[in-house]
């Protein structure tokens, strides 16, 4: 006999579809569907650890994408008039989605805290706290919602002229003069509107942080230090870092505390931004000041491309100045108030420009001198700085008379003298440590240090890239998003997570997040490169005289790497 339903089973019953009409009416079931695989591949590691609050920001704008993407497909099956289930299979179909999708995000959450520590443990970080995985549901959730909601006001907006245009043309017409109406009004006013706002105020905002000064910030008392009352360049014409880069650095006492041996106070030299109007100008005060100062008397001579906001790294320098006992001399010359990326984004041309205009300017000065009566000359640059410095001469200018050799760290993916170098790497190297040629001019560098170098010989020119395999801004690629990093195939770095797996668009967004987080690890990981490491690639570029494995090893444990952490 057949059960007939009461009326209160009726209505719950009638309730219930209603209900779920309406939560399928507003939310795309294939979108909830997508969004879910998109959010616990999200939580996935990639070259970098993450804190909850950052994972939740990344984990609800993956979400948000996958949702975007499912609907896409969602509507555009509709759209075409494909044939869809039923309703009661259309109600079961997306009461078993949801399920799948509830099961993707706890499962998912379950296995983050040992994704993340697969990362942190490579990198000799505690475990995270075992909460963690709370914390990121309740980040990304309100991060997904107003993303979504976002997406839902530009679908409206298209339905809106949709509607006033379909009573003069074709419905589909119409509904494609809409969209690419939206979006071109949407794109003018972000770009146009409200990014180059964000960007002037960021100019803005970095010009006059550059401009602070501390009230106990008094001038350089040392005649040969930049901003001293004899020195040529005005002590307020120079920034904060700058003033940390000129200031910071060991004089001899300290240096023959660190290393027992007689020392001299090294040489800097800084040219800020406001220092003189152009790049060239800039270049011949900073070739004047070195003059002045006896520069050229040195036994080794640095060009330094600073990064975007005229920060040069200390561990590179003051390692430099130890290892040659302080006889050595050094100059930058600023070139961007910005940060590095929003530098390498708004203003890539600029380093570059200042790079070549000092070389250039210092390069004809130091070739007039006498060979046996001048410094051996090298090149230093981070980052953007890396970019700049590479940019800044070729070998063909340089051939007659060439400067001694470079140390490029962290260099960025858009180096295209990095790019072309990996690229003919020797069959079987590594793409994260390659082997260009015969070694003779051009060798990278991690934290392994000259392992592998025995028995190749240097030309007269060295050059090292010093590069980390979980480097971000070195490995990040825009191809990612659909292709496989080539850094990803076995054998991979040391400081790489093994459970690190590549997911199409998921990797992408992961990487562009640990791009604009590089410094954020531990020294000697990351975008943050270790003393010992930069003693490793001096030692090799400028060959100190006078040291052996056993006080070198000294050194580096002299060293205390947190006092260079970001």
């Amino acid at each position: 006999m057949t059960n007939i339903p009461s009326p209160d089973q009726l209505r719950w019953s009638r309730w219930g579809n209603a209900v779920w009409d309406s939560v399928a009416y507003h939310l795309s079931p294939p979108g909830l569907l997508v969004g879910s695989i998109f959010f616990a591949l999200s939580l996935t590691p990639s070259l970098l650890p993450r804190t909850e609050l950052v994972q939740g920001v990344l984990s609800g704008c993956c979400f948000a994408v996958g949702y975007g993407l499912g609907n896409l497909v969602h509507w555009l099956w509709t759209y075409l008039g494909l044939k869809v289930p039923p309703g009661r299979v259309t109600r079961l179909l997306g009461v078993l989605a949801a399920l799948v999708c509830l099961g993707l995000v706890v499962v998912a959450l379950w296995y983050s805290n040992s994704w993340q520590n697969s990362v942190r443990s490579v990198m000799g970080m505690a475990p995270v706290d075992q909460s963690q995985p709370l914390l990121i549901a309740a980040m990304a959730f309100p991060v997904a919602a107003g993303l979504i909601f976002l997406g839902y006001l530009l679908v409206v907006l298209v339905r809106l002229v949709w509607a006033w245009l379909t009573p003069h043309m074709p419905r589909r017409a119409a509904f494609v003069l809409a969209t690419t109406l939206v979006v071109l009004v949407v794109s003018i006013l972000v770009n146009n509107l409200f990014l180059r706002a964000a960007l002037r105020s960021a100019d803005n905002f970095y010009q006059r942080l550059d401009a602070l000064v501390s009230t106990e910030a008094a001038p350089p008392a040392r005649p040969d230090q930049t901003g001293s009352a004899q020195s040529l360049i005005d002590w307020d014409t120079i920034g904060r870092d700058s003033r940390i880069y000129v200031q910071s650095g060991p004089d001899a006492a300290a240096i023959t505390a660190m290393t027992g041996q007689p020392a001299m106070d090294p040489l800097r030299t800084y040219v800020g931004l406001r220092s003189a109007a152009s790049p060239k100008e800039r270049a011949e005060l900073a070739l004047a000041e070195m003059v002045r100062i006896g520069a050229f008397d040195r036994s080794a001579l640095v060009l330094i491309s600073p990064v975007g906001t005229g920060w040069v790294d200390r561990a590179a320098v003051d390692t430099l100045e130890y290892l040659h006992h302080g006889d050595v001399a050094s100059v930058a010359v600023q070139y961007s108030y910005l940060t590095s990326v929003l530098s390498l984004w708004i203003e890539p041309e600029l380093g570059t420009e200042t790079a070549r205009a000092l070389f250039n300017t210092v390069y004809a000065y130091w070739t007039q001198l006498p060979h046996d009566a001048r410094p051996r000359l090298y090149l230093y640059g981070l980052s953007l700085g890396a970019l700049a410095s590479q940019n800044s001469t070729t070998v063909y200018d340089v051939l007659a008379d060439p400067f001694h050799g470079a140390l490029w760290a962290g260099p960025p993916f858009s180096s295209q003298v990095w790019a072309r170098m990996t690229e003919a790497r020797q069959p079987g190297t590594p793409y994260w440590l390659p082997r260009f040629g015969n070694s003779s001019s051009v060798r990278f560098m991690n934290q392994s240090g000259a392992e592998g170098w025995e028995g190749l010989a240097w030309g007269p020119m060295r050059i090292v890239f010093l590069q980390y395999a979980s480097d971000p801004i070195v490995f990040f690629s825009f191809e990612a998003d659909l292709t496989r990093p080539e850094w990803l195939r076995s054998p991979r770095g040391p400081d790489v997570s093994p459970a690190l797996y590549w997911y199409p668009v998921i990797t992408f967004l992961q990487l562009a997040l640990d791009a604009a987080l590089a410094q954020t690890p531990p020294v000697g990981y990351g975008h943050v490169y270790a003393p010992e490491d930069y003693i490793d690639a001096w030692v090799e570029v400028t060959q100190p005289p006078g040291w052996t494995p056993e006080t070198l090893a000294a050194l580096k444990g002299a060293i205390d790497a947190d006092d260079y952490a970001p």
